[in-house]
């Protein structure tokens, strides 16, 4: 049998990790890095009966944490789940037929779907999210510091199952997130050549929300879809803000005259 490592990172998660760990049961290793959580988190993960608990601060960079805890990992196999989401078990069965019958595969996109104040959504971009989350452990790393992204060698393929994702339970759990990632993200885009553009300010989030709303019918899941397209184009416009901060910033804050 091919052994599966899965993989989850955390931090402040004691919400979410107890039903995101049960979903994991039929795994043959559990890892749990977490970020120094202030909260129950590495408690929950060191009660549970499969969990390996290691604990390592992400400073501000996701791929180099999920690469280190790829390190760990002893599968061949390795599945990694954010701890808001679930693996549902159709999705656990076919991870397990897969990987027992194709040998020839280096790695698989897994289906997301997003749940949204009780409600799933169908439409707008998080209706179509596909993401590189199985893989063989010697067939890549992950890159980017945020918004992270796992580059694999080989032939890659796509489950048909979803993943259960259960994002941002309040307003308050977002606009914290939001605050977090942008800034990391803000510099990730002047890092990667992407200098600001005064334009962007309107232009990107504008039509990251009609995009969303609009082009991709989230206007069929009501109210909910609203908010998820707003919350977005909200994001969209905050990085864009935080990138001109950036930029404007004088290398030495003293110096600055008043």
């Amino acid at each position: 049998m091919t052994k599966l490592s899965a993989i989850v990172l955390t931090r402040n998660e004691e919400t979410n990790l107890a039903r995101c760990l049960a979903s994991l049961h039929w795994c043959d290793e559990i890892i749990v890095l977490d970020d120094f959580s202030s909260d129950q988190t590495p408690l929950l993960a060191a009660k549970s009966r499969k969990a390996k608990l290691f604990r390592r601060h992400t400073n501000g960079d996701l791929a180099a944490q999920r690469n280190f805890a790829l390190d760990k990992a002893s599968g061949e196999w390795v599945l990694f789940v954010d701890a808001d989401e679930e693996v549902s078990p159709v999705l656990a069965k076919e991870i397990n037929g897969v990987l027992s019958g194709n040998k020839n595969m280096s790695g698989y996109f897994l289906r997301r779907r997003d749940s949204f104040w009780g409600r799933w959504l169908n439409y707008g971009e998080t209706g179509n999210v596909k993401l590189l989350r199985l893989a063989k452990k010697s067939a890549g790393r992950w890159r980017r510091r945020v918004h992270e992204t796992w580059h694999v060698s080989g032939r890659v393929g796509e489950m048909q199952n979803p993943l259960w994702h259960y994002p941002h339970p309040t307003i308050h759990d977002f606009l914290a997130s939001i605050n977090r990632w942008t800034e990391i993200d803000a510099g990730e885009l002047t890092t990667e050549g992407k200098s600001f553009r005064f334009f962007r300010v309107f232009v990107n989030p504008t039509g990251k929300f009609l995009q969303n709303y609009i082009l991709k019918l989230g206007f069929l899941d009501g109210l909910p879809g609203f908010v998820s397209a707003f919350m977005m184009s909200l994001h969209s416009l905050i990085v864009r803000v935080k990138q001109y901060d950036l930029a404007t910033k004088p290398a030495n804050p003293a110096a600055k005259t008043p």
